[in-house]
């Protein structure tokens, strides 16, 4: 750590503790989170502009799209502070900063599972019961749902923000502030260990079941030997896929190693501080696993969403020819995002067999106005 530092300039009271030797973990993740701010945030600011100025967010696949691309770039824009602390070893900046830098984290993993388990639920529910929760599926709906995410998510940042206040310990005669780890047992035993454990079970476990049961039912759906072989088929299949990998690459590993530590360091599990220190050692290589999820979130826009992909397709060619290719697709968008649900109202099986007729018959195949991104 940086002895010289204008933060470091207070003497060492006897009562601070000596630093832990955090340099080599600083140091992967500067290398990392360097590179996740350089893809991600060109990446989500992009997709971002995508649904906002050229898709405009007419359907509830959009909605979450845009929300998790605004929750993915928020988490892109505080990187900057974490990557000059872990350059310095050391807390430079205000307090606050330190707060709000580790509020934004929790905020986009939560914040991103939520978002990714209402994107499955939305195909479950288009798929698996197309009449009956039919009435769920409107754009005003999906924004009232993001709105209420945003709002839980506020509110839990506010107790995260006031455990990350920076720590002190001292560093060669001289004290110094962490940020973002070195939590005293005391925090981890009085406030810290109900938070963690009250965040993951809102914010990743319930999505984590949903995402699979909804994922679950539709593979199951569409592997009926009744179902439509058609291109809205593998592109169902395709965005559900990357949901799952997203979930079991960045979340799983990183919640439940978190869970473990927490309750090692809340001394709920008796273990030896050498044991804690592995699964911390552990916990800061899945941290980062979590935080890459901004880079691949964009890669679900791009496989899935098809008016997304033309979109950026568009971008690299001339602006005349760019014109023709946004006609067109809002052509197609206009045709061929028709209910994806036959309209018959004999009932909701009738309706069913609509979705899940063979492409071979002589009936058009239609989709839903809120499917246009997909």
């Amino acid at each position: 750590m940086l002895a010289n530092s204008s933060a470091s300039t207070s003497s060492t009271n006897s009562s601070v503790l000596q630093c832990p030797d955090y340099q080599p973990t600083h140091r992967l993740h500067l290398v990392v989170y360097s590179l996740v701010l350089a893809a991600g945030l060109p990446l989500n600011a992009l997709a971002l502009w995508v649904f906002l100025r050229a898709l405009r967010v007419h359907s509830v696949v959009s909605v979450y799209m845009c929300n998790l691309a605004a929750s993915d770039l928020l988490f892109t824009l505080s990187l900057p502070v974490r990557l000059s602390y872990y350059a310095l070893h050391h807390w430079p900046l205000p307090d606050l900063l330190c707060q709000t830098a580790g509020a934004i984290f929790q905020m986009n993993m939560y914040g991103s599972c939520i978002f990714l388990m209402l994107i499955n639920v939305d195909r479950y529910a288009a798929i698996v019961h197309p009449l009956r929760l039919r009435h769920l599926r409107q754009p005003r709906v999906a924004r009232l749902l993001c709105l209420g995410v945003w709002a839980l998510i506020l509110v839990f940042a506010v107790p995260i923000a006031y455990v990350h206040r920076p720590s002190l310990c001292s560093y060669q005669g001289l004290e110094v502030r962490l940020c973002f780890e070195s939590f005293s047992d005391e925090l981890w035993k009085g406030r810290l260990l109900p938070l963690v454990l009250l965040a993951e079970t809102l914010g990743f476990l319930l999505p984590l079941v949903a995402v699979v049961y909804s994922s679950g039912r539709v593979f199951w759906t569409l592997a009926r030997p009744d179902a439509t072989r058609s291109q809205r088929r593998r592109k169902t299949v395709r965005l559900l896929l990357a949901s799952l990998v997203i979930f079991l690459l960045c979340f799983v590993p990183y919640n439940a190693t978190l869970a473990v530590y927490g309750l090692l360091r809340g001394k709920l599990v008796v273990a030896s501080h050498a044991a804690r220190d592995q699964v911390r050692g552990v916990l800061m290589v899945m941290v980062l696993l979590a935080g890459a999820n901004c880079v691949l979130d964009p890669l679900v826009y791009y496989f899935s969403a098809e008016g997304f992909r033309n979109t950026l397709r568009g971008l690299g060619t001339p602006l005349q020819a760019r014109t023709l290719v946004t006609n067109g697709a809002q052509g197609s968008h206009a045709l061929a995002l028709r209910p994806i649900e036959t309209i018959d109202t004999t009932g909701p099986d009738a309706a069913s067999q609509g979705l899940l007729r063979p492409s071979n018959t002589g009936t058009p195949f239609t989709q839903c106005p809120q499917d246009s991104a997909l």
